[in-house]
């Protein structure tokens, strides 16, 4: 009988379940080096229902493994049985005590919380690398840490109150008055067994020794049993032996924190010494000066750093043989102290003298640090050779013996045969992560890992260090937890996990195993697929910004998905092939965005909506790309034709409605767009504007002249009178009506109709501006974006809010509002890095200015809302709630599409942030020149 059969008859009566091909595939891949593919997937709602499915569960013999972020490197987030996915159901976040404290449910992730945090000044303890991604019930299940906290802000030591439900369906919270004596009533069994063992454990000297020695520095291997020592009350031993228990004794339904302060202030550099024994030598001092952050990375890493695009001039610069260096930063609460703190460490240790970085308090030459330190993995294991599998390890030792072990690992590298292997991690700690590239097609490149891992253990457990610092044991260590404890404190695991868990139905296999091997079993083999994609290293940093994530796939999900319907083909698995390509179709290449905002969060640069855009263009006929050269060519007539439907459609809301929905049916959802009342009449027709030696050539988007403007001014003729404010000469090429940025074709995978286009745009571009002397300016900004790419590199093109920001608000008075403005930036002004100057005219127009927290890309992609109006439900749910509750009374954006979108979701209509900044503003009197405009 299928799990989900045998759920259903012992009770269980949930939704969001799914044993369908496709659904456990995407959900087969974590971010380690593990591959089990679930037998169901069930998506949580609620704690209820988590409670009701563990309930069952225990009944029914089916094992749990409860997953949210995916980002956990040991094996603990995949399972041959069912997941459970608390990504989409459980993001709460609840900020308490004036920012003192904070209550999350296990799907926020932690930069999530960090960003409702921060008005307040604060934030949570942990700080781990994938802060973007990684989840609250990841980081409280795997204990995790980071680059600043140690052992004295982690989970455990920050954790204020827990709220989990055990597998007998038992719901704790600890935070309230009675929590002992409920568990205690509830609970008996439980209750007693823990009060024992935590006399037992106290009354054996050598047992506490040991837990004191382990647990001084950083250790996620086992069970928190220094929760015996830390806490009296079963409630409270109960809630932090959850914390680090990976999904083995409960469900964590809620985490309440003690938070941190930030301090505002930091300066950060670069420190280059000759070889990785000078950089360890250096921690005492660096340690004593004070710095709150040191991190460590050897030859191979500044190697993948330097090659980074967020690289700096210097780091780009250095000649690389054996050197090690120390990313250090220094932090303040005030601009004084640190002052006084750089100047000493300036001082006091050689910053540029092996060719790094010095301190700096430069916003972005230290984002461009950091951003490179946390991307290294990812980075470091997209650059492996191809067919291989990336490990990642991390353990910590004293940090007096870490030199000496740094060395030792080297020379094991060498002795296996992982010669490209590289060393980073959190030298103040004496806590470092070491890659390898295995490979595991074989039994001997097995074998190999087997011979390294025995050595390793030996090595770390002989420095007095711990096996697992804050990435949890998971399947990758758990034959290694007696060895690292001893017999005694395991047999207390055993009996912790027997109180908690009698029927072992949440995951099995991870933390405590009796099988010797289970960390060579179910290894990743990568099966090689489209180049976009198959650097991938699966580290899932791209889901959260993907606006297909609570709908169908995320980037991640899409490439796995791609990587098991090419190792299916390679073993001949027709049928297997066949049935994920199917579903594919839709989950995998309709439902995506191609925004490329998984692009701006990927380590190894990947923008999985090339590879969607690859499938489109495959998967269109000879007939079909006619099509599109045809209309590429035709333009004018085109955008012409769309506007007078539009606006035949508006004048008969109820039967436009009706017809495109039966059009749909009897053609394809991919074919006809779906009409529906807020969209707008259709738009005028573009037309040129001669004009002798302009400043600037404006190229309007053809989606104003299709959709008809909010307001009564249209977005072009906005700027134009900003323009003309400003004493700004603009120039529009002739051509303009049947020119277009080329986005309506590549999206489709159009790829003979995006050519056509391209050599129109260039040549009417070309000779308007003076053949590429004169910058090209353009109003939508998914359209400036398309122009970027579609044009040589010489040309200079700017997006319009970027040009109004630099070359416009000095010249002009703006009457500035009192009253809520809703800003939605879009995906392109974010990958642009045009939001500055978006949120400058913002600022100008209101003195509060709302982003909702929860801000992601729309899914509106030109006309991908229209196609499939549930992507762009789905992407904007939970902000368009945000903005109905801010009282915002004006709504703006910078790209018609997205307006589009933004007022269906919202409901209130969205303009242009140039419309509303034409309105409110005149001419000033005294005007300045125009500046520069940047090189392209």
């Amino acid at each position: 009988m299928r799990p989900l059969d045998r759920l259903r008859a012992h009770g269980w009566q949930g939704g969001g379940a799914s044993d369908g091909l496709l659904d456990r595939v995407a959900q087969a891949n974590d971010a380690s080096h593990y591959l089990l593919t679930p037998q169901a997937v069930v998506v949580a709602g609620s704690t209820q229902d988590v409670a009701e499915l563990m309930t069952a569960a225990g009944g029914a013999d089916v094992a749990l493994t409860f997953r949210a972020g995916g980002t956990s490197l040991s094996g603990q987030a995949v399972t041959d049985s069912v997941l459970v996915d608390t990504r989409r159901g459980f993001r709460g976040v609840e900020v308490l005590d004036d920012g003192r404290a904070v209550r999350v449910e296990p799907g926020a992730t932690v930069g999530a919380v960090n960003a409702a945090l921060r008005p307040y000044g604060t934030k949570l303890g942990p700080d781990p690398a994938s802060e973007s991604a990684c989840t609250i019930g990841g980081i409280v299940a795997n204990n995790s840490s980071g680059m600043t906290c140690g052992t004295h802000a982690n989970p455990y030591r920050t954790l204020r109150s827990l709220r989990f439900v055990l597998p007998s369906g038992t719901l704790v919270d600890t935070g309230g008055a009675d929590a002992d004596a409920h568990l205690r009533a509830l609970e008996p069994d439980l209750y007693r067994g823990l009060l024992l063992l935590r006399d037992q454990v106290r009354e054996n000297p050598a047992l506490v020794a040991r837990i004191r020695e382990l647990f001084a520095i950083k250790n996620t291997m086992g069970y928190a049993v220094n929760a015996f020592l830390d806490f009296d009350t079963a409630a409270d031993i109960l809630a932090h032996l959850i914390v680090g228990s990976e999904g083995t004794l409960a469900f964590i339904a809620s985490a309440t924190f003690m938070t941190v302060p930030v301090l505002p202030h930091a300066g950060t550099g670069l420190l280059v010494l000759p070889d990785l024994v000078s950089a360890a030598s250096l921690l005492p001092a660096l340690i004593d000066s004070g710095a709150a952050t040191i991190e460590l990375l050897d030859a191979q890493s500044l190697r993948v750093a330097a090659a980074d695009k967020n690289a700096t001039e210097r780091l780009r610069a250095l000649p690389i043989s054996r050197q090690a260096a120390l990313l250090v930063e220094y932090q303040a609460p005030t601009v004084p102290q640190l002052q006084t703190v750089l100047q000493e460490a300036e001082a006091r240790f050689a910053w540029t003298s092996g060719g790094g970085d010095e301190l700096t308090t430069d916003p972005a030459t230290r984002a461009a640090l950091w951003k490179i330190r946390k991307g290294l993995f990812a980075a470091v294991a997209g650059a492996r050779a191809a067919g291989t599998t990336a490990l990642l390890e991390d353990i910590a030792v004293p940090p007096p013996v870490l030199a000496d072990t740094c060395a030792e690992l080297t020379r094991l590298f060498g002795k296996h045969g992982y010669d490209d292997s590289v060393i980073f991690g959190h030298a103040k700690d004496g806590n470092i992560h070491f890659l390898l590239s295995a490979e595991f097609q074989d039994s001997a490149g097995v074998d190999r890992y087997a011979a390294f891992t025995e050595d390793m253990v030996e090595l770390v457990l002989g420095r007095g260090g711990t096996l697992k610092a804050e990435h949890g044991t998971g399947r990758v260590m758990a034959a290694y937890v007696q060895r690292q404890y001893g017999a005694e404190l395991y047999d207390v695991m055993r009996r912790i996990k027997s109180l908690c868990d009698p029927h072992r139905i949440l995951n099995p296999g991870v933390l405590l195993t009796d099988d010797p091997a289970i960390h060579l079993r179910d290894l990743k083999t990568a099966s090689p697929i489209e180049a976009e994609a198959d650097r991938c290293v699966e580290c899932g940093f791209c889901e959260p910004v993907c606006p297909s994530k609570d709908l169908t796939l995320t980037p991640r999900q899409r490439i796995v998905t791609r990587r098991a319907i090419a190792a299916a083909r390679q073993s001949g698995d027709e049928a297997t092939v066949t049935e994920l390509s199917r579903a594919y179709e839709y989950s995998g290449v309709q439902t995506c965005a191609a925004d490329g905002m998984c692009q701006t969060a990927c380590p190894v640069d990947i923008d999985t909506g090339s590879l969607v855009r690859r499938l489109r263009a495959e998967g269109r006929g000879k007939t079909v790309q006619a099509i599109g050269r045809t209309a590429a060519r035709h333009w004018a007539g085109a955008t012409k034709a769309a506007a007078a439907g539009l606006t035949v459609a508006h004048r008969l809301p109820t039967v436009s409605a009706a017809a495109t929905g039966a059009a749909r049916k009897v053609l394809s959802a991919e074919a006809v767009p779906q009409w529906s009342p807020e969209l707008p009449h259709g738009g005028r027709a573009r037309s040129g504007r001669p004009t002798p030696l302009p400043d600037i050539v404006f190229l309007p988007s053809c989606t104003g002249a299709m959709f008809g403007s909010s307001g009564d001014v249209p977005t072009a003729d906005a700027f134009l009178a900003l323009c003309e404010k400003a004493d700004i000469r603009v120039a529009v090429p002739d051509e303009v009506a049947g020119l277009c940025c080329g986005m309506p074709w590549s999206s489709k995978g159009l790829t003979d109709g995006a050519e056509v286009m391209s050599r129109r745009l260039h040549a009417a571009l070309w000779q308007a501006g003076d053949e590429g002397a004169v910058p090209v300016v353009v109003d939508a900004s998914s359209c400036t974006e398309g122009v970027r790419k579609t044009l040589p590199s010489g040309m200079r093109v700017e997006d319009a809010t970027e040009f109004t920001a630099r070359a416009i608000l000095p010249r002009l008075d703006i009457e500035r509002t009192l009253d809520v403005l809703a800003l939605h930036p879009t995906c392109s002004s974010v990958r642009m890095h045009t939001d500055d100057s978006l949120k400058i005219i913002a600022d100008a127009l209101s003195a509060h200015v709302f982003i909702p927290p929860s801000w992601g890309c729309c899914a509106f992609a030109g006309d991908r809302g229209l196609l499939r109006p549930e992507l762009t439900d789905s992407a904007t749910r939970r902000q368009a709630a945000e903005v109905r509750e801010s009282g915002a009374t004006l709504h703006v954006s910078c790209n018609r599409a997205c307006e589009l979108g933004m007022t269906r979701a919202v409901g209130r209509p969205y303009r242009h942030i140039l419309q509303v900044l034409d309105e409110r503003s005149t001419r000033r009197s005294a005007s300045a020149s125009i500046p520069p405009t940047p090189s392209a």
